[in-house]
């Protein structure tokens, strides 16, 4: 999500990381091993005047599967599962709020399996995950898997590129 995001106007900062989980300050290998509890996610700092909290939760469904348990696509763990982790009332309920609307919309065929959370904690991910498809796209899951859903999102999108986004 991190490569998508980045393209999105009014997005000022992406980082990935890891959330809701019970180990401090974990490593990208012990939230791999599923035991932590972490999720892997970005933590997006925005410009509400620009795009809004409920516009980049409609990016994130449109470009994420909401629908499959503890799984994207052929990555499969609990740090996989679908999640949003809100960081106080106003955005649980506009969560809430995309939530159904993006139910109700039919866009999906199978019931929407993301959680809602309350934001815990977040530790940034390791220095080699930013920028990580920008940084290496020739890279065979980034061509296979994330290139795919870049271009997807710059279709979609095209009005919401960030300015010199390519």
């Amino acid at each position: 999500m991190e490569a998508i995001f980045t393209g999105l106007n009014g997005i000022e900062s992406v980082q990935s990381g890891y959330s809701g989980g019970t180990v401090a300050d974990p490593s990208y290998e012990q939230v791999c091993t599923g035991r932590t509890g972490h999720a892997e996610v970005v933590r997006l700092v925005f410009d509400p005047s620009v795009v809004s909290y409920a516009d980049i939760l409609r990016v994130f469904f449109t470009m994420h599967d909401p629908t499959t348990k503890d799984r994207q696509g052929n990555d499969i763990g609990t740090q996989y599962r679908s999640a949003v982790f809100y960081q106080d009332e106003e955005q649980r309920r506009t969560a809430e709020a995309v939530l159904r609307e993006v139910a109700d919309s039919g866009m999906y065929d199978a019931p929407i399996v993301t959680k809602l959370q309350p934001l815990t904690n977040f530790y940034p991910a390791e220095e080699y995950h930013d920028d990580y498809f920008a940084r290496n796209p020739r890279q065979p899951y980034c061509a296979a898997v994330i290139a795919p859903k870049v271009a997807k999102f710059r279709k979609l999108y095209l009005e919401r590129l960030r300015p010199g986004y390519a």
